[in-house]
């Protein structure tokens, strides 16, 4: 049998063993990860809550913008039936809402999923909402510049922790749809 892979890490975080700590994930996230092959390839680490958001975390810990993924809830109507999506997409560029993540939906107008729905829908706090453990019905989009990150920095589910995973991996995730220029650069329109 051979070694077993060497959980990612940031210079500036311990990096524990994340099925060996379920305390820092949300009930969903636990249990996704409790079945999921790659699992023993993804760590957690424990932050500050207040240091939750992309910016203030990436700061603090000194975790580059490129490596931050962000999972943002979108959801659009057709012919009456919602259709919900979580877009994984680099902290230094956004979601292509109003026009990719629009036509993969196939709906005439996409937005963001209200907070509080995204939040009990989930069963995750708000800032932690992560691509690990979402709701059956929910697509899982992600923007295929992700999977290039050395380390990707994602949700755990809780504000207190976040998920170190091979961005590679995020492919890997079950039913997740890589997407090519799913994002535009922050601040910017599609070219």
């Amino acid at each position: 049998m051979g070694a077993m892979p060497a959980l990612p890490s940031l210079p500036t975080l311990p990096s524990l063993a994340a099925r060996e700590h379920p305390e820092l994930l949300a009930a969903p996230v636990a249990a996704a990860l409790a079945g999921w092959e790659h699992a023993d390839q993804v760590a957690v680490v424990e932050i500050d809550p207040a240091l939750a958001d992309t910016a203030a975390m990436s700061e603090a810990y000194e975790v580059p913008l490129a490596w931050s993924v962000n999972c943002v809830v979108v959801a659009g109507r057709r012919d009456g039936a919602e259709r919900v999506a979580a877009c994984l997409v680099r902290a230094d560029t956004r979601a292509d809402v109003n026009s990719r993540v629009k036509r993969l939906l196939d709906v005439r107008k996409a937005s963001f999923l209200a907070m509080d729905r995204a939040v009990a829908e989930s069963g995750m706090e708000h800032g932690g909402i992560t691509p690990v453990g979402l709701p059956a019905g929910w697509r899982v989009l992600a923007d295929s510049r992700v999977l290039d990150c050395e380390v990707a920095v994602i949700g755990t589910g809780l504000r207190r922790s976040k998920l170190l995973v091979p961005g590679s991996l995020l492919a890997r995730l079950p039913g997740t749809e890589v997407v090519e220029d799913l994002a535009v650069p922050s601040g910017g329109d599609p070219a």
